[in-house]
């Protein structure tokens, strides 16, 4: 993946277990590294107020014996860079093994004595540096190195993982469970015979973050720069505890049969008939501690309100800001503000409307929300279509170019389930019916365009 705005390329020297032993970077376990770059950002229509960032592109290795949690922190902070705009990349020289060594035989291709199978695994790490080096363009500049560093002692979260994840991996398919619990473990003996992990003393003048046992405790040195910053908040926020997020748009409003966006109307006839429907369902799920949230909006409101519990507001679910296109129908824009009609089509994500907000702009006012998602166990978020996209967008790590287009229809809740490597998904229709608000990406987006080819994708209103 190409990185926005022109990466600078830095030569970059890394060890592992600190400088007095030299060790290298191609001796470590299932390294991986990951690019983000925070440079100069796209231009945007009618300009942003999205922070803008300057530091060095940054370099994150993730080092630590197998069944820590890498691979399971490594997905959630790649897919949490990407959501706030930061472009990522993953360079897992784990995979890099697999592609060079197609056949897994057993751990003793683990074995620090294994000159042949030691000689694959530096030259895998190898390639996986000239690709990094490569993510780079080649200009004068810094590589910041950030270490993130798993650690774990708890034999129960060791077993769990190895249960979840590692047996599931390519290395495994079609083998025995018991077989590969025990290859498995004998693989993690191989690596504690060699690692050495960063030293407190003789490395503190590296950067870098250590995670105790998924989060039970951290140690943070030398912390450098923003992007830094916000990789260590988003680290110490996020766990593992079973629990289900469950995103519902509010009951149908009044604007809704009318086609007109924002405004802040109360439910419908039918809306109201959802809340009560949406009671019903939560009480059927018997969920245990469960927490509700809506935005400071009428519609939210009222459908949290027929569940019969606490809810806590949040400005920051409010739906998009409109701006001067506010309570008008998408005929309305086009017949008053055609050529803002056509280049919201041409980048709806980066799009500003006059006086009011983008996806953008969402994204970052959504931050705290996901920050508080992260840290909580079960709850129901009753929100609006653009802000249910942004939500949705982060969950099932989406492109923003996807993002505006997402379908989030009305009296639907999705039950999102985090699992080893991703979220779940499962939907629920809750048989009462709704207009649609969802209007497909248009393929005619000329500012030229004439009208009729402009509300070609309008959903149907009264």
């Amino acid at each position: 993946m190409e990185a926005d705005g022109g990466c600078r390329h830095g030569l970059v020297s890394l060890t592992v277990g600190g400088p007095a032993e030299q060790k290298e970077l191609t001796q470590t376990p299932l390294l991986k590294i990951w690019v983000p770059w925070m440079g100069s950002s796209l231009n945007r229509r009618r300009g942003s107020s999205v922070p803008q960032f300057t530091n060095s592109p940054t370099m994150i290795v993730m080092v630590g014996l197998p069944a820590r949690g890498k691979t399971y922190i490594s997905k959630k902070l790649t897919r949490y860079l990407n959501w706030i705009g930061v472009p990522t990349r993953v360079f897992n020289v784990g995979q890099y093994r697999r592609e060079a060594v197609q056949t897994y035989k057993n751990f003793e291709f683990f074995r620090a004595d294994n000159e042949e199978a030691m000689a694959i695994r530096k030259a895998c790490a190898a390639a996986a540096l000239k690709d990094v080096a490569a993510y780079f363009t080649k200009e004068q500049g810094q590589v910041a190195v950030f270490f993130v560093e798993s650690m774990c002692d708890d034999p129960d979260i060791i077993a769990e993982n190895i249960q979840q994840v590692k047996l599931g991996s390519p290395d495994y398919v079609d083998r025995d469970t018991e077989e590969a619990m025990r290859d498995f473990i004998q693989r993690i003996k191989c690596y504690e015979a060699t690692y050495v992990p960063i030293d407190d003393e003789r490395d503190r003048k590296l950067s870098y973050i250590k995670i105790f046992n998924v989060g039970s405790r951290y140690l943070v040195n030398r912390v450098q720069d923003h992007i830094q910053s916000r990789i260590v908040y988003y680290l110490m926020n996020i766990h593992v505890t079973p629990r289900s997020i469950y995103l519902s748009r509010h009951g149908e409003s009044e604007l809704n049969l009318l086609g007109r966006i924002g405004g802040d109307s109360g439910l419908s006839p039918r809306g109201q008939r959802y809340a009560k429907a949406l009671a019903g369902f939560i009480e059927g799920q018997n969920i245990s501690n469960l927490k509700v949230w809506t935005s400071h909006m009428k519609r939210t409101i009222q459908t949290a309100e027929a569940l019969g519990v606490q809810y806590e507001q949040w400005k920051a679910l409010n739906e998009i800001d409109a701006g001067v296109c506010e309570e008008l129908t998408y005929e309305e824009i086009q017949e008053n503000f055609p050529e803002e009609f056509a280049l919201r089509d041409q980048d709806k994500y980066r799009y500003r409307y006059p006086k009011g907000e983008s996806y953008e702009d969402m994204v970052h006012r959504l931050e705290p929300v996901i920050m508080e998602l992260e840290r909580q166990e079960n709850v129901l978020v009753v929100c609006h279509q653009a802000v249910m996209r942004c939500l949705l967008a982060y969950f099932l790590n989406k492109p923003a170019g996807d993002l505006p287009y997402l379908r989030c229809p009305l009296h639907t809740v999705l039950k999102l389930t985090p699992v080893a490597y991703g979220c779940k998904v499962e939907t629920f229709f809750l048989n009462i019916e709704a207009v649609n608000t969802h209007r497909e990406r248009p393929t005619n987006v000329d500012i030229s365009r004439k009208p009729e080819d402009a509300l070609q994708t309008v959903p149907d209103h009264i």
